[in-house]
Formats: structure tokens, sequence, C-alpha cells
């Protein structure tokens, strides 16, 4: 079995469009395990805020099967991929690790590197996964949390229920 883990993030309809994803994936996968839900706001355009979180996994499937559901599930939930990279999304799904992959597999550069460069990324990580090693550095999620500068990207933990 492979460690999945994934970022999720939506900010239209978030409180809906969060809890179906996380439903869907349940489906596909079985038991996840989820970090706290937190709040941002949006990053490099005008929008609402951000909720996000970081769900993980055990699978079978490869790299390349779970990226195709994953995509295909985004596009199920109203994903508009003519949008800008930076813009409102109802549901993106983004694999930051799978197993100790790394480097260029299936169209994917993993570890994913928004985990160094985004707070709500690398802070649901750490708690989810305080203790795991991130190779390129040799330092674990909780250790490059705590160095992370905080005072650029604002987020705070929500209550969201699934």
């Amino acid at each position: 079995m492979t460690l999945l883990v994934l970022s999720l993030g939506s900010n239209l309809e978030p409180r809906v469009n969060i809890p179906r994803a996380v439903k869907f994936l349940r489906q596909k996968f079985g038991k996840l395990s989820l970090s706290r839900v937190y709040e941002s706001e949006a990053i490099g355009f005008k929008g609402d805020n951000f909720l996000n979180l970081v769900a993980s996994v055990e699978c079978y499937a490869s790299l390349g099967m779970v990226q195709s559901y994953l995509k295909l599930l985004e596009d199920r939930m109203g994903r508009d991929r003519d949008m800008p990279r930076f813009s409102d999304r109802t549901i993106d799904i983004d694999i930051l690790l799978y197993g100790d992959s790394s480097g260029e597999e299936c169209g994917l550069s993993l570890p994913r590197s928004e985990i160094l460069s985004s707070a709500f990324v690398l802070c649901p990580l750490a708690e989810l996964h305080p203790n795991l090693n991130y190779f390129p550095r040799n330092l674990s999620f909780k250790e490059i949390w705590d160095k992370f500068d905080k005072s650029e990207q604002k987020l705070w933990a929500i209550d969201l229920c699934f």
C-alpha cells in the first residue's frame, strides 16, 4: 500500500463542496485521515476566502489512476478548467505526496512544490503528518512549518462537520 496525501480547497460554496469531495474520496479510497479545515484569503486574485484541508489514505491505486479519478471528480463537481490558475474554485484536489515518489511522474512533480510555499497546504499537512519526513530537505513537516514565515499568509482553523 502507498501513502496518498491530498490537498483539498474550495472558495465557491466551500461548506458544501469540501464535505461533498471528502464523501466521494471516502467512497473511492475508504477511511481517510483528515486535518482540520482552515480558512484563508484568496491568493493571487480577489475572491472569497478559501477553505482547505489535507487528507491522506493508504491505497493500492496507481498514481495515474488516482490522478485520473481526481480530475474526473473535480470535473463532476463543476471545476472550470478554462479559468486562470489563480481563480475561484468549486473544488481543487492536488496530490501532495504519493509514497516516496519524487521528481516527474505522470505529468506531476512530486512532492508538490506548494508544500513549501503555501501556508494553507503546509499547516494542515504538518498537523496531519507532523513527523513525516520531507526528503528533499530531510526535515519533518512540523519542523518546516515551525520555520515557515507565517506573516505573509494568514489562516485560521474553522469548525466544519463531515
